[in-house]
């Protein structure tokens, strides 16, 4: 063959190499673009990520903002059937806004993986307590893991029907739902345990109804059903002996005002109330009054060492007494800059603080605005 016949057909074997070459090269990247695009990784199978797709389209469309449920809930979006136009049309129908079921769906992308019948079982289920569909939607907007963490209904179902059994009323189920909702996820055995823990602590003390007693304090404390029996009880213990309560007190404590101190990490609790006593007794207090301090409001133990420390230097260096702290403890709700200012106002109108009573410094807004209204009319 002749040289330049050769020489042709090497060009053209190359240069359709080069063609293929650059053919390929660019379907390639225009795949890998457009799944990047969509955050999905491109594999050998076609279904999945046309699946996926489909998928970041519908949520993109509905308003989802998906860098959020990806961070959340990575895993659904490797899921190859997703209900999220079911969902959609589920809590449309159910007086839902479309951007609250965006929302639900951002912070809780598990939602669109359950499946209509389900969701239908569930909802019946919760308005067996709640008394309007729109109630349940609140609680989804503000808790949407409530509502899709457990796809277990039979075990809802029980939950309800054991906690109805034990004497608690729908209002206070109501309230369980509303503050709690956790609680209807948790097995059954440990709802029992916990109410029998309970209804075993009442009887210890000498009080004859349990039932009574289990419904005040889920009543004061509507999380308690979520903690460990183990926690429950060496907060018990605390109160008990740090306080010397004899068996009433400790009831009257721990059906009211006490009943959120269950809830406690024990050491973060016991770590609490030695920073207050010490505290106080550097100011003066004595054993007595640090005791009669926390008793009149045992929220106080919720405040770590740090934050209560210092409110109490900030009350001190306006000149506010530590005798009136101890008679006005809830002032220590506030923050220190509401504290600051407050007292900065009623000093600029002429209220004396070191003579006049310090209660308005803990007041709602609206209150404490309107009493300063007076003062500085006055």
């Amino acid at each position: 063959m002749a040289p330049r016949n050769l020489l042709c057909m090497r060009s053209n074997f190359l240069f359709g190499s080069r063609c293929w070459m650059i053919q390929f090269s660019a379907e390639m990247l225009f795949k890998s673009v457009s799944f990047r695009l969509f955050g999905v990784k491109y594999g050998s199978a076609d279904a999945e990520p046309l699946k996926n797709e489909e998928l970041l389209h519908n949520l993109l469309t509905m308003g989802v903002d998906v860098d959020m449920a990806k961070r959340r809930q990575p895993g659904v979006f490797n899921r190859v059937g997703t209900n999220e136009q079911d969902l959609k049309m589920f809590l449309l129908s159910k007086g839902a806004k479309e951007e609250v079921i965006a929302s639900i769906i951002s912070r809780y992308p598990r939602a669109i993986t359950r499946t209509h019948e389900s969701l239908s079982k569930r909802w019946d289920l919760w308005r067996r307590i709640m008394t309007s569909d729109l109630e349940i939607v609140n609680i989804l907007e503000r808790s949407p893991e409530s509502f899709f963490r457990s796809n277990n209904n039979l075990n809802l179902e029980n939950n309800i029907k054991f906690l109805y059994s034990v004497g608690l009323t729908r209002k206070c189920l109501c309230r369980l739902l509303t503050n709690a909702p956790r609680t209807f996820s948790n097995s059954l055995d440990l709802n029992k345990q916990m109410v029998e823990l309970l209804q075993e602590i009442c009887l210890s003390l000498g009080h004859s109804d349990p039932t009574d007693f289990v419904r005040k304090i889920i009543l004061k404390n509507p999380f308690i059903l979520s903690q460990s029996t183990k926690r429950v009880k060496a907060n018990i213990e605390f109160l008990q002996s740090t306080f010397n309560l004899n068996n009433e007190e400790l009831l009257i404590l721990i059906r009211g005002p006490g009943a959120e101190i269950l809830d406690l990490s024990n050491d973060y609790a016991r770590r609490n109330y030695t920073n207050i006593k010490e505290k106080l007794f550097s100011l003066g207090c004595t054993e007595e009054e640090v005791q009669k301090f926390v008793l009149s409001y045992p929220d106080v133990i919720f405040l770590g060492e740090r934050k209560f420390n210092d409110k109490i230097d900030c009350l001190i260096e306006e000149k506010i007494s530590i005798s009136q702290i101890i008679e006005n403890p809830r002032i220590l709700d506030s923050s220190i800059n509401t504290l600051k200012n407050r007292i900065k106002e009623l000093v600029n109108a002429g209220y004396n603080l070191s003579t006049s009573s310090i209660t308005l410094l803990s007041w709602s807004q609206k209150r404490y605005k309107a009493k300063l209204k007076k003062l500085n009319i006055g």
